[in-house]
Order: C-alpha cells, then sequence, then structure tokens
C-alpha cells in the first residue's frame, strides 16, 4: 500500500502517499504545479463539491462560494480543491426528453463525485446544495464513499412582485396552464416572468429544493441552524464560513456520514418532512440514501408509519400563504426541530458534533409572537399573498418592488464570522405540537390493486381536494398528449387522468408530469377531476387530488399500464387506497396483450440508466437494474 501515510503526532490521512512511490512522484509533481507547498501536503485535503452552472439562476451563484470557502478551509488548516458535477435545473433541464433526464442526474452527480473524490482518494468534501437534485446526489455520495462530509445549502432565490403582488418561480409553473387555458395571455405571462425571480438561488417555497435542504439538516448532515436561507445572504456565508471551518475537525476526528445516517436520522428527517408537507421527493430521495449508507429502512413505510402522528405545524408555499423568508425568520429547520422535538430522537449525531439534543439546548430559542390559536386564514397574513390576480391588464412596469435588500455582491463582508446560533421562533408561523394548523398526515402512500407497491399523494393545509373519488378513466401516454387533451377538453368533470409509461424505466427516467397537473388547473378541473400517474411531480404540485410515481410502473407490465379509458378508478385518501374496477381475468388478458418493454438500446445516459436503476422502493438507485 502506497496511500494513507501517517504525518508526526497527526491523524493517518489516506490523501499521504508513502515517499518515493509513484502515485506519491505524481501527486506532488501536479499539486506543486498548483502552488502547494511541502506543509501543504501534508495536510487534510478536502473537496468542495461545486454543482455550478450558468444554465440557471438555481446555481449560478456558487462559484462565488467556492473562494470564501478555500479561505475558511484553509485557516482550519486544511487545503482545498474545487470539484465538479453535473447540474440539472428541473427549470431548464427538463426541456429535453420530456424531462427523463431530471431524476437520473440525481445518481449521475454521486457518481462524479465518486469520480472525483474517490479517484483521488481525498479525505473530506464540503457540498454546495442548490438545486433539487444536487442535494439527494451529494448526499448519495456522503454514504457511498463513507467521508467525512458537509452539505451546505446555498439558498434559495429572492422572489419579485406582479401588479403589487408577491410573485415566483412557483406561479410561473402554474400560471403557465392558464395560458394554455385561455385564462391568461401570453404576454401577461411574459411580463410575470420577467419579474419572478430576481437572483439565484432554488426556487422560493417547500419545493423539492428546499425541503431537501430542511432534510439535511434533520438528518445531521448539515449544520444546525443553516437551512433555509437566502442566496448569498449573511447567514449563507456564516454557514459556509463554519462549514469550511468544521470539515477539517471532521476529517481529524474521523466523524464519518454512517455514523450519523441511522435509523433514528431517518426518522427524524421524515417527521420534519411531514410537518412541513415537503416535496413527494423526499420520499424516493431519502430512500436512496439509506441505500447508499447501507442503513435497513424502507423509508416509505416509516412515511406510512409517521405521517397519521406527525401534525402540520407550517404553511410555505405552495401549501398555503407562508413565504419561505417568513419561515427562516420564524426559526427555520433548526426552529421546526425544536417545535417537534418530542417526536424526535435526539441522541441522533450531526456534523457539528455532538447530538441533535445538543444543538437545540445549544440554540437561543426567544418566543417571537404567542400561537394565538388561530388558523392560517385567521392569523392576520394576507389572504392570499404570494398569488398573482388571473385577468386584468398588465401592470405598466414588470419590474419588482423594490426589496430593500442591499446588492449582493458575491462576497460576504467579513468570511471568518461563524454561522448565527439565535434562534427565534415565531409560533404563528411555525406551530407548537399542541396548536398545529392541521392534524392530517401531509403525505400519504397509498395501495391497493392499481398501486400494489404503492404510491405517492400530497395533501395540503387546506386539504381542499376531495378524499374519495370514483370515476372512468381518461388514458394518456405522454406528458404533451395530456397537455394536449386539456387544453382540447377532452377531460371532464369525475374523470380519472391516468398518465401511464412515464415510470423508471418506461421512460426512461421517470418523466415529469407537471406540465399536465398546471394545465389541468388551467382548464379549471384541478378539484374536479383526478391524476394517477407513475411519473414524477414537481415538489412545486400541490393542488387537485394527484397520485403519482404508481409502483409497479406502466411499462413494465404493472395494472397502470392496462388500464383503458371508461375503467371504472375507485381512491379513498383517507383509507389510503386507490383500486382499478376491473376483474382479475380481464386483466390477465390485457396483460397477455401488453407489449413486451424494448430493451435499452445505445451508450447515453438514459439506456444506461434503464438498464441499471432499480424500482422506487429501493430508492431508484442503479445496480440492481431489472425494476
Amino acid at each position: 500500500m502506497t496511500q494513507g501515510r501517517p504525518t508526526s503526532g497527526a491523524k493517518t490521512l489516506r490523501s499521504n502517499f508513502t515517499p518515493g512511490s509513484t502515485p506519491w512522484a505524481m501527486r506532488r509533481a501536479q499539486w506543486t504545479a498548483l502552488g502547494l507547498t511541502e506543509a501543504d501536503l501534508e495536510k487534510p485535503k478536502i473537496a468542495i463539491v461545486n454543482s455550478s452552472s450558468q444554465l440557471a439562476s438555481c446555481f449560478s451563484h456558487l462559484d462565488q462560494i467556492v473562494g470564501p470557502l478555500k479561505d475558511a478551509i484553509t485557516a482550519a488548516g486544511g487545503v482545498a480543491f474545487e470539484v465538479r458535477t453535473a447540474a440539472p435545473s428541473d427549470a431548464i433541464t427538463s426541456a429535453g426528453a420530456a424531462g427523463q433526464y431530471i431524476l437520473p442526474s440525481r445518481d449521475l452527480i454521486a457518481s462524479d463525485i465518486e469520480v472525483a473524490v474517490e479517484g483521488a482518494l481525498l479525505d473530506g468534501m464540503v457540498c454546495l446544495a442548490s438545486c433539487d437534485k444536487t442535494t439527494p446526489g451529494q448526499l448519495m455520495a456522503a454514504g457511498r464513499l463513507n467521508l467525512p462530509t458537509i452539505v451546505v445549502a446555498c439558498g434559495y432565490q429572492p422572489s419579485g412582485v406582479y401588479r403589487g403582488e408577491a410573485v415566483d418561480f412557483e406561479d410561473i409553473f402554474r400560471f403557465a396552464g392558464h395560458v394554455n387555458a385561455g385564462r391568461m395571455t401570453v404576454d401577461e405571462l411574459g411580463e410575470m416572468s420577467r419579474c419572478a425571480v430576481t437572483g439565484p438561488g432554488v426556487c422560493a417555497g417547500m419545493g423539492t429544493a428546499n425541503s431537501m435542504h430542511l432534510a439535511a439538516e434533520a438528518l445531521g448532515m448539515a449544520l444546525p441552524a443553516t437551512t433555509p436561507v437566502l442566496a448569498l445572504g449573511p447567514a449563507m456565508w456564516g454557514a459556509v464560513a463554519a462549514a469550511g471551518e468544521r470539515i477539517v475537525r471532521l476529517v481529524e476526528e474521523d466523524v464519518r456520514p454512517r455514523s450519523i445516517l441511522t435509523p433514528a436520522a431517518f426518522a427524524n428527517a421524515v417527521t420534519a418532512i411531514l410537518a412541513v408537507s415537503g416535496s413527494v421527493n423526499c420520499l424516493k430521495h431519502l430512500q436512496a440514501i439509506a441505500v447508499e449508507a447501507g442503513v435497513d429502512i424502507d423509508v416509505y413505510r416509516l412515511f406510512e408509519t409517521l405521517a397519521p402522528t406527525v401534525p402540520l405545524l407550517t404553511d410555505v408555499k405552495p401549501n398555503g400563504n407562508t413565504q419561505i423568508t417568513e419561515f427562516e425568520a420564524a426559526g427555520g429547520t433548526l426552529g421546526l426541530l425544536r417545535q417537534l422535538a418530542p417526536l424526535l430522537d435526539l441522541s441522533a449525531l450531526t456534523v457539528a458534533g455532538g447530538t441533535l439534543g445538543d444543538a437545540l439546548d445549544g440554540a437561543s430559542f426567544g418566543r417571537g409572537r404567542p400561537s394565538d390559536g388561530r388558523g392560517p386564514a385567521e392569523t392576520g397574513r394576507p389572504a392570499d399573498t404570494g398569488r398573482p390576480a388571473d385577468t386584468g391588464r398588465p401592470a405598466d412596469t414588470g419590474r419588482p418592488a423594490d426589496t430593500g435588500r442591499p446588492a449582493d455582491t458575491g462576497r460576504p463582508a467579513e468570511t471568518g464570522r461563524p454561522a448565527p446560533t439565535g434562534v427565534v421562533v415565531d409560533e404563528v408561523v411555525i406551530r407548537p405540537l399542541d396548536r398545529p394548523l392541521a392534524s392530517h398526515p401531509a403525505i400519504v402512500v397509498m395501495r391497493g390493486s392499481l398501486a400494489p407497491d404503492g404510491a405517492v399523494l400530497k395533501r395540503t393545509v387546506a386539504d381542499d381536494a376531495p378524499l374519495a373519488f370514483r370515476g372512468p378513466a381518461k388514458v394518456v401516454r405522454s406528458r404533451d398528449e395530456g397537455v394536449a387533451a386539456a387544453k382540447a377538453g377532452r377531460f371532464a368533470a369525475g374523470d380519472v387522468v391516468v398518465l401511464t409509461g412515464l415510470g423508471l424505466r418506461g421512460s426512461p427516467g421517470m418523466g415529469l408530469t407537471s406540465a399536465l397537473m398546471f394545465a389541468i388547473d388551467g382548464a379549471g378541473l384541478s378539484t374536479s377531476v383526478a391524476v394517477i400517474t407513475d411519473g414524477q411531480m414537481s415538489g412545486l404540485v400541490n393542488g387537485g387530488l394527484v397520485i403519482a410515481e404508481v409502483s409497479p410502473e406502466g411499462a413494465a407490465g404493472g395494472p397502470l399500464g392496462l388500464v383503458r379509458d371508461g375503467d371504472l378508478i375507485s381512491i379513498d385518501v383517507n383509507a389510503r387506497t386507490v383500486d382499478l374496477e376491473v376483474e382479475a381475468d380481464e386483466m390477465a388478458a390485457r396483460l397477455v396483450s401488453l407489449p413486451p418493454l424494448a430493451a435499452p438500446t445505445g451508450c447515453g445516459w438514459l439506456s444506461v440508466y434503464a438498464r441499471s436503476v432499480a424500482p422506487l422502493g429501493s430508492g431508484a438507485t442503479l445496480g440492481a437494474g431489472g425494476g
């Protein structure tokens, strides 16, 4: 062995090779050319995992973070190396192949990290988390490599104002469907689009990105009190500085992800996601992280078990009217965990050192505004903040109102300050357990003859979608076909719209179905039809009766692929059932006539993915194949 040479009186580092060996000589030649000194070559070598790109504002600011983070790592006694990964954005990367590249990019990120970090035998990593797939991909790599790791959530984007109303990226999704239905003009949507995003960062709501940032902290893999934060804001810079110092200590202390990613940590993360009605995509992402970390836990069953016991404590958009800025100001993830403390395992470890209980005890919790016991409609917030009007002429200017924030320079005024530890809980925004906003389950795992292996459904705080539904199927087999059908008026109140063929192997990659949901909303049918699909939803989809990620998938012989127009489908949300009312012998006959799933061909990433992907119950991870 030529690696892992100890320095005098220091911990053995796997990045230090035996003097005189070929790897030692090659490393010295390359790194001396980069300006490293003899002393640097002996220090802990830390990867800064940067999923940056100029394709989208989600992560356009990450390059600005690398320099200050390097400085913090250097000051702590380490040497930092920036490495790059794929940088998928649901907003941009979903354009090709009907969104099929989105989920597979998560696993590509994990493998990019493996190649860069494991190939170079670095000692630890700080992962700059941004858009939806970056956080789970980074956590999967952390579990796989089991190297000291800290996830830094790099923040949400500032939003704008359109015709006097707050507007954000979620509204662009939703109102595009209204254009298809003739309820909004192209010019109005274009003007709204110019207002919605006023800076870098992830979508400003409790979509998949912020849900997974929250999950990273609840798992113990992000420093306490660092999610969510405004991109390039003071709290983000504090988190960056603290992570740079802490990662070197983690290497020295040999604290590894698999000591943190325990069953208790996953239960804590699931509890937190349920309490905020987070993205349904968290189920498969948390399951994938568990698989990569070698944790024998069924995350889907964990959601089923915990959902009835975890109340809804906040209503961040798209679940209600609370802005992500309000949630951060009210205490953010650490404030939420403080409210949830009786339901959590406080002995779970965190990257800060010590336990979750220690993190909560170390935070300064003021009471903020006390909860008055009123519901979300009575809190004094506007009845519908953040929802632009549907009608009327466009405003004279598309420029958002002044937010009062100073211009972001891309560099912190002072990089050495630690992350803030004071957290104030505002009990109007983040309710206590004894006065929740709602007590029904936020995320429901559905099962039945149409979804033998499960499916997921989201319930809002208002819970205004039907809880029971029975109607005839209207089958479509692609996102575009479904959008066209909604625009042409093919769907009617009482229908169950079935979108099949978008599963992990059938699409391949589990195509995005959000455009169909918003087209149905635009047609005014979101509360009068049900939608069932084996595709995936954006974390910003939060209206109507929608059951997604049906397993087994239709194209691989699952019952969803056997549904025909007119078949009766019954849904009972309280009973958590979704059933196809077709006799077993008829289903058997249809299965015989179902065309076999074509074997993937070629060397493209989607073909590689289709040959390798495991079922959703395994987190749609790679390696098991044949799902």
